[in-house]
């Protein structure tokens, strides 16, 4: 299971969510496992049912103004009644005031308890946005990522086969480089996969009998992109006569990545195919298909419908004596 630590957290967004640490050193390697967060309102008031202990504890100006009607033995007994669990940490949103009776008990049981200026609801966002982006499920994979009017192809084969010559190509004709060689994935909500560079490699590319090249200098920024979401998968294979390939296109063979199945189209490889120009195709066919149109089941049914009337046609003349 991935996790996030709280030092970590505040390694990457100290700054971005304005966070200060109240506590010292302590606690900051409990684990953050959980991207949503959790409000302890109804905890302070003495209901414990479906207490979510595991997740961030945000403290608001409706908790904090609820513990401030309390006398301070009865503040303690409400406090006391979160810390006894586990928390990862606690977050106090709009630069409150923090009641020094829940300093003493997060100290108390090694808890970190961290400060913001940003409103609740607001800070809830980013820092939801944030964890869930960290503990999405990740996997890394051979090929290359590239942006064709805008849909994510990713390109897969054996070594030397042509990805990133083909990439290349793309690029020269408009299209955009995500990433090539190494591809991490991430797999965001439940029916999408974001494609990443690796952070060493920058955009550059290994080209076989040239070396490495840096796209950005060559081509423009233009020339590149961070991230995309991958909606195919484009596998290049070595042509092979005792291989039966797709000829129609009506039906769509799937794979799966994180979970996540996407479209996978298998195109034969041999020395003076223009895979570039074919890649251009498949990818206006993907909008197309996004948009309720299927060129192949158009044809089918086109096919379909001057069977149909010649067979009619048929039996007329056939049943026609006069």
């Amino acid at each position: 299971m991935k996790t996030v630590l709280v030092k970590e957290l505040l390694a990457d967004r100290q700054e971005a969510l304005h966070l200060e640490v109240l506590t010292g050193d302590i606690g900051l390697d409990r684990k953050i496992i959980i991207a949503d967060t959790n409000r302890p309102g109804l905890a302070f008031t003495g209901y414990m049912g479906y207490f979510l202990w595991e997740r961030v504890q945000i403290i608001g100006i409706t908790e904090t103004g609820y513990l401030e009607t309390l006398p301070s033995d009865k503040r303690i007994e409400a406090i006391k009644r979160i810390t006894s669990f586990e928390l990862p940490c606690i977050v106090v949103t709009k630069k409150l005031a923090v009641h020094p009776e829940l300093l003493a008990e997060a100290r108390a049981r090694n808890i970190p308890v961290l400060r913001t200026d940003i409103d609740t609801t607001e800070f809830i966002h980013r820092l939801s946005s944030y964890i869930d982006n960290m503990l999405a499920p990740t996997t890394t994979m051979h090929g290359t990522l590239v942006d064709v009017y805008g849909v994510g192809l990713l390109y897969t084969g054996d070594s030397g086969i042509g990805k990133s010559e083909c990439a290349l190509d793309l690029i020269e004709r408009g299209h955009r480089l995500v990433a090539d060689d190494v591809v991490t994935i991430k797999k965001r909500g439940e029916r999408v996969l974001m494609g990443y560079g690796n952070q060493m490699l920058q955009h550059h590319m290994e080209i076989r009998g040239i070396g490495i090249v840096d796209l950005t200098t060559l081509f423009g920024i233009r020339s590149v992109r961070m991230r995309k979401r991958i909606e195919v998968e484009v596998r290049l294979k070595r042509w092979s006569d005792d291989e039966d390939y797709e000829r129609l296109g009506l039906e769509e063979k799937p794979t799966t990545i994180l979970g996540v199945e996407i479209p996978l189209i298998t195109v034969p490889v041999v020395s003076g195919k223009n895979i570039s120009v074919i890649s251009e195709v498949l990818a206006m066919n993907h909008l197309l298909k996004l948009c309720g149109y299927s060129s192949a089941e158009e044809f089918n049914n086109r096919l379909l419908d001057s069977m149909q009337k010649k067979f009619e046609s048929v039996r007329f003349v056939e049943d026609d004596l006069e």
